[in-house]
C-alpha cells in the first residue's frame, strides 16, 4: 500500500488557515467531507477529539498525526496539511505542528488499518531531509509527488 492510495490532490492543503489545533482539525475534516470520505463532520470530529484526549497526536519534529476511527468514515483516507507558522499541538518535544496528517478509518474496518498507516508515515517522517522537503513545498502537486514516496514495506 502507498500513502497515495488514501490521498488525492483534494486531500492536500499547502496553506492551512487555522490558527488553533481545533480550527486546523475542522479545516482538515472539511476536506474529508468535500472528498466524500466521511458522512458526518460532527461524528468524525468527536472521534478525533476523543483520541486527542487520550494523548497528544503531536509526535514531535513539527509533526502531528490526528487520527480517528468512526462509523462516519465511508472510506479510509489521509489528509495532509502544511502550516508554515505551525500550531500548538501539545507535541512531546514542544515543537509547533507544521506537517499535519489526518487519518480517517471506518470503525468496522479499523483493526490494524490505522496502525499500518501510522507506521508507514512515521517511518518516512523520521528522515530529516524528507521532512525538510515537505516543509518547502509550494504546490499540491509537489506535495503529492513527495507523499507518493511513502509506502508500506
Amino acid at each position: 500500500m502507498k500513502l497515495t492510495d488514501l490521498l488525492s490532490l483534494d486531500f492536500i492543503e499547502t496553506d492551512i488557515k487555522g490558527t488553533t489545533k481545533e480550527s486546523v482539525i475542522d479545516e482538515m475534516i472539511g476536506k474529508l467531507d468535500q472528498g466524500g470520505a466521511i458522512n458526518s463532520k460532527r461524528k468524525f470530529k468527536k472521534a478525533i477529539l476523543s483520541r486527542e484526549k487520550e494523548s497528544s497526536t503531536g509526535i514531535g519534529f513539527s509533526i502531528a498525526i490526528p487520527h480517528g476511527k468512526s462509523k462516519a468514515v465511508t472510506k479510509p483516507a489521509v489528509v495532509f496539511g502544511l502550516k508554515n507558522e505551525g500550531v500548538d499541538w501539545n507535541s512531546y518535544d514542544g515543537t509547533l505542528a507544521k506537517l499535519i496528517f489526518m487519518i480517517a478509518v471506518p470503525e468496522e474496518a479499523a483493526g490494524n488499518e490505522h496502525l499500518k498507516i501510522l507506521q508507514m508515515l512515521s517511518r518516512k517522517l523520521m528522515n530529516e531531509e524528507y521532512r525538510d522537503q515537505l516543509l518547502s513545498i509550494t504546490s499540491k502537486e509537489q506535495a503529492y509527488n513527495l507523499l507518493s514516496q511513502i509506502e508500506q514495506n
